[in-house]
């Protein structure tokens, strides 16, 4: 769902970006990387304008070097809202602004220069068991602590890309790009933006 009607006539540079809504009515501002029509639909690669970040909860039972103390990736919205002002205070401090929005909490601002020291891969499970795990590369910002439980806020390294198609109505919604036709749609936009 989106507050941007595509047009097919716009490129992707002259429509900058479309306003993805969550079933929650939160927002999330992407840019249209890329645009393909097939079967009279058009499909849109997309991207957050602010950063992505993700929160991690360390296992207070561990020991306190994060090297061997086990990371658990939050998703739980409740606890999300919990520790959301610690979170958007700490952040503050780095001149980055925490944004609880849709599909991703997001910032804005500068961030920091990468340091290696400062990258966390973490090895994230697949829905399929049988699959392979698959390493994520996340930059790290700042640890803060809410009620004794440490948190550590990431941002990822590889870009957050949305598959979403523009409806008859020139409304965006988002398309899972798990199944072989949306697969095909999503490695063909990847490989025009490559280009």
């Amino acid at each position: 769902m989106s507050s941007y009607l595509f047009s097919p006539e716009n490129e992707p540079e002259e429509a900058d970006s479309v306003t993805l809504i969550d079933e929650r009515g939160r927002a999330l501002e992407c840019y249209v990387e890329n645009s393909i029509e097939v079967d009279n639909l058009n499909y849109l690669l997309l991207m957050p304008v602010d950063l992505p970040i993700v929160i991690i909860a360390w296992d207070e039972d561990s020991e306190d070097d994060e090297e061997f103390s086990d990371a658990i990736l939050l998703e739980d919205e409740e606890e999300i809202e919990q520790i959301f002002p610690d979170a958007k205070a700490v952040l503050a401090e780095l001149d980055l602004s925490l944004k609880y929005t849709a599909y991703s909490l997001t910032v804005s601002g500068e961030l920091p220069p990468i340091e290696d020291d400062d990258i966390l891969t973490l090895e994230l499970e697949g829905e399929d068991e049988d699959q392979p795990l698959e390493p994520e590369e996340l930059q790290f910002l700042v640890s803060f602590y809410h009620k004794e439980q440490r948190y550590s806020i990431y941002t990822p390294l590889a870009p957050l890309l949305f598959l979403a198609k523009a409806n008859d109505n020139g409304k965006v919604e988002l398309v899972s790009p798990e199944d072989d036709k949306m697969q095909m749609i999503l490695e063909e936009l990847l490989f025009e933006e490559a280009e």
